[in-house]
């Protein structure tokens, strides 16, 4: 598995943080709490996964790899899902899911929080199983939903509980803004895609021996260096061919790599996407690469080859500067002249104005 690196957001670096010094607001609970001193996910114990149905009837189940979590003394839950690393047992569909759905450049984790009340389940040590209707706050895709969910909250042994969706959560992909992703995931695997998703959870807590141990893990959970880390599925060392050009054709879908109007002037947002880029090249090292600017048909079509050359000039200026050799990478512009889709609407606009990556012999 490789590793890569990406920052913790702020907000939930913050939040566990919080928690881990019982900042949070949550009312204080009494010690006989059946979550105290806190709890910690067992990830070898716990399982996730999301099904997905391509073609109208072909069902298709995945997981991820890297994913952290904890329930506080006030029932707090708290997972943290690490996008990079989904697994769907097939490594192009992998980087397609990375790259056209999740975007992980942008949004490289998701964020489930969920409250369990703890007076609802006081009795757990005697029945041992409670099956409730919570709410719980999902963050995917920049979106935060409120949403709930039943699940059954099982008492395994006195140091050891599950939580398990009772039920399957249904997650529909236009309440996160992934219908953009879900339609270039059709493009480039060729299929109909329904757009909504199933998810299902079991997850294993143990209880902290103490509440330092239950603040110590919550700041490892915080920690940029380690658990913040990305974890791609992926193999070491350099790519084959047939990865390097699946990879290229895929990010060549993203649409991505922004400029100013009638600029080539890269916006900031677009760094992230060319680290990965550049990051991918790195990985081709016997390999030359294409970088291909295309634009829409408005306007003079002398400028717009002009300017389709020059925007794909700077992202090759930009590939470099991060250690890419210059003799392995070249730039050329098509202009208007290859259009994905007609020329008549903002969207198919948007479409036509792009940046494309290949494996040349040049």
């Amino acid at each position: 598995m490789q590793i890569y690196r990406k920052t913790l957001s702020t907000h939930l670096k913050y939040a566990a943080l919080a928690s881990a010094m019982c900042l949070s607001p949550q009312l204080a609970v009494a010690q006989e709490n059946v979550f105290s001193p806190g709890w910690v996910m067992n990830n070898e114990a716990s399982a996730l996964r999301f099904q997905s149905v391509k073609n109208e009837t072909k069902v298709e189940s995945s997981t991820f790899a890297t994913y952290i979590g904890s329930i506080d003394e006030a029932g707090l839950a708290t997972v943290r899902i690490l996008l990079d690393s989904v697994d769907t047992n097939v490594d192009l569909r992998n980087v397609r899911m990375r790259f056209l759905m999740f975007e992980t450049f942008r949004f490289p984790e998701a964020v489930v929080t969920m409250q369990i009340d703890p007076e609802s389940i006081s009795d757990l040590q005697v029945v041992r199983r409670k099956v409730m209707t919570v709410p719980y706050t999902l963050v995917l895709h920049g979106v935060t939903s409120e949403r709930e969910a039943e699940i059954a909250v099982t008492l395994l042994d006195d140091d050891r509980v599950s939580v398990t969706s009772a039920t399957p959560i249904s997650l529909p992909l236009v309440d996160f803004g992934l219908m953009e992703g879900m339609n270039k995931l059709e493009e480039a695997a060729k299929v109909d895609i329904i757009p909504s998703a199933t998810v299902t959870f079991d997850f294993t807590f143990d209880r902290a021996e103490t509440q330092q141990t239950f603040t110590n893990a919550m700041f490892e959970m915080a920690d940029e260096s380690g658990l913040g880390a990305q974890a791609a599925l992926e193999v070491d060392g350099d790519f084959s061919l047939e990865a390097c050009k699946g990879r290229l054709e895929i990010l060549s879908l993203t649409n991505r790599i922004n400029f100013g109007t009638n600029s080539a002037a890269l916006a900031e947002d677009s760094a992230a996407f060319l680290d990965s880029i550049a990051e991918i090249i790195s990985r081709c090292p016997d390999l030359n690469i294409q970088v291909a600017g295309h634009t829409d048909s408005d306007g003079d079509a002398r400028y717009n080859q002009t300017l389709s050359e020059a925007r794909a000039n700077a992202v090759l200026s930009y590939l470099v500067g991060t250690g890419i050799e210059a003799e392995r990478v070249r730039s050329v512009g098509f202009g208007e002249a290859t259009p994905l889709a007609p020329n008549d609407t903002a969207e198919n606009k948007r479409r036509n104005r792009r940046i494309e990556f290949s494996v040349t012999d040049a």
